[in-house]
């Protein structure tokens, strides 16, 4: 029993350091500052929070680490996107039930915004143009068009598209957004 306890503890020191190296490379992503949200929403410290703690999702193992100093919704997304993080793409995957065989870019956001409960129903593409409030948000932030939508959680993009050939499917992403030709939008408060 005292091997598993230390296993177990040297798992999780290696985890830490590999999440810290992470952060230190993902640095450069920079996180999406913008408003709180509207008054009766919860107020929530941007990323850039001055408590000095890591503030940006570190990527380790194709996973995204939330920050400690997350509110318990970004952390709630971020864990439900890293359960779907390595389905295919299919599309219309994610429309008919949360748990799908594959996922597209609309079904794999929208699945992960439910893992937070800022979303009831799953929406296509076009319709997180007007979903939430405009403008990036402190913690979440969604780009979407007509034909694709991605959002960027924490720091890190979440998108099924930018993966080397081969590969398909939702996934993370330390690369910044593309937000040319994309309304950008949040949930509220976030």
């Amino acid at each position: 029993m005292r091997s598993v306890a230390a296993n177990s503890r040297t798992a999780a020191i290696v985890a830490v350091a590999l999440a810290l190296l992470a952060l230190s490379c993902a640095s450069a992503v920079g996180a999406q500052a913008g408003s709180g949200g509207l008054s009766g929403a919860p107020e929530v410290p941007p990323p850039e929070a001055s408590s000095g703690e890591a503030s940006i999702s570190a990527l380790v193992s194709e996973r995204a680490i939330a920050p400690a100093s997350a509110p318990t919704v970004v952390k709630q997304v971020i864990a439900a996107a890293n359960r779907i993080r390595s389905t295919p793409y299919v599309w219309g995957g994610g429309h008919a039930r949360w748990w799908d065989r594959g996922y597209d870019c609309s079904g794999s956001v929208s699945y992960a915004l439910h893992g937070g409960r800022l979303l009831e129903a799953p929406l296509v593409s076009g319709s997180f143009m007007t979903w939430g409030e405009p403008g990036p948000g402190a913690w979440i932030t969604i780009y979407a068009n007509r034909r694709h939508v991605y959002a960027v959680i924490a720091g890190l993009r979440w998108d099924t598209g930018g993966d080397a050939p081969g590969t398909t499917g939702p996934r993370w992403h330390a690369e910044p957004p593309y937000p040319k030709g994309f309304v950008v939008r949040h949930p509220v408060g976030y």
